[in-house]
């Protein structure tokens, strides 16, 4: 019998990782128990990603909502 070539996964649609980990932003965000309504409002939160927007992912319009984009 001869060898199958090509890749036998071809067509199948992608399936994403199960081990998707949240980013340090999504985890502080769930430590404080926000919804993105809250995100604006918590002091907490600003405190946070004053100390860690060099480092850290943040969603850009939150920087821009509170002017720390530069």
């Amino acid at each position: 019998m001869p060898k199958r070539r090509g890749n036998p996964d071809w067509g199948r649609p992608h399936i994403e990782s199960p081990y998707h980990r949240a980013s340090s932003f999504e985890e502080v965000v769930e430590k404080l128990q926000l919804s993105p309504v809250d995100y604006e409002s918590s002091i907490a939160l600003k405190d946070w990603v004053r100390k860690n927007k060099d480092r850290k992912y943040v969603p850009l319009s939150l920087l821009q909502t509170w002017r720390l984009d530069s």
